[in-house]
């Protein structure tokens, strides 16, 4: 049995209390707007409410439930995840596979143009107007499109394929196996923990995703969650005149507060049951290069 220093001791539970401590301060955001979103008019209008809900109230979250005009927006954010983050997946795939190998002649030069995209980013108007050309201005489309690949994941998933042991394509092939069959049967089966890690890193982008839908669409019934937040946080119109009716138990504040706590828990749902593979997948894609 390995006998453990007091030093390493008193080192694994510093960090551990420092981390502890940093964990707790990155939550004082979230657990904020919960405690607004839960408190009543009253309460958000004198300010007084911090960490905790200060008279307790399920208004906001019925309004914003039922009447909130949310659902819409929240259906085209979970529809774009989705089918973004698998063609993201299939199109990494697709392309990391052959680049992984060494007897395709053209993997460095294609390499070589992958990482001038890193580098070098395409100038804003001709990127506009290039979208736009195309049809996916107003379009749902343009939730999706330009994220199913990025330079980075694509060499994180080519780094994981060249571990992938050379024997068992090897075998594989012997059997008679083609390219196609051995990415998906026998090399993407064995492959879950760098997948999981690249769909987070598809997935939280295009479910956060603001800086588009601001560029490319106008039209109310297409925006996504965030933009639906927007709206909601900085259009007072209709929620100023709804807050102020003195018979509701809800502000402006806790309305937006609510809106926000709903665009943030799927995510902080799914995570831990990634979380197992992500850490796994960002290492062995980080191993060689």
């Amino acid at each position: 049995m390995i006998k453990i220093s007091w030093k390493d001791r008193l080192f694994t539970g510093t960090i551990t209390v420092l981390l502890i401590l940093m964990a707790f301060v990155a939550l004082i955001p979230l657990i904020s707007e919960i405690s607004i979103s839960f408190s009543s008019k009253a309460a958000s209008d004198r300010n007084i409410v911090n960490l905790w809900p200060v008279e307790f109230t399920l208004e906001s979250w019925k309004y914003m439930l039922t009447k909130g005009n949310i659902w819409r927006a929240f259906g085209l954010t979970v529809l774009s995840t989705l089918i973004g983050t698998f063609l993201a997946l299939l199109i990494t795939s697709l392309m990391a596979y052959p680049l992984s190998k060494k007897n395709f002649p053209a993997a460095k030069y294609v390499m070589l143009y992958v990482v001038f995209t890193m580098i070098f980013k395409a100038p804003m108007v001709p990127y506009f107007l290039t979208l736009k050309g195309i049809g996916l201005y107003n379009n749902f489309w343009v939730l999706v499109f330009p994220h199913i690949l990025t330079a980075y994941n694509l060499i994180i998933m080519r780094s994981f394929f060249k571990q992938f042991p050379d024997e068992v394509e090897e075998a594989a092939q012997i059997d008679g196996c083609g390219k196609f069959r051995m990415l998906f049967q026998i090399v993407l089966p064995s492959s879950k923990a760098v997948l999981a890690t690249l769909g987070l890193f598809y997935a939280v982008p295009m479910w956060n995703q603001y800086q588009h839908p601001m560029m490319f669409i106008q039209d109310v019934k297409l925006y996504p969650l965030q933009m639906k937040i927007r709206q909601i946080i900085n259009g007072g119109g209709d929620l100023q005149a709804i807050a102020a009716v003195r018979h509701v138990n809800y502000t402006e504040a806790t309305l937006s507060a609510a809106a926000v706590v709903i665009a943030i828990v799927p995510i902080l749902i799914v995570y831990p049951w990634l979380q197992k593979f992500f850490a796994k997948g960002a290492m062995l894609g980080s191993v060689k290069g």
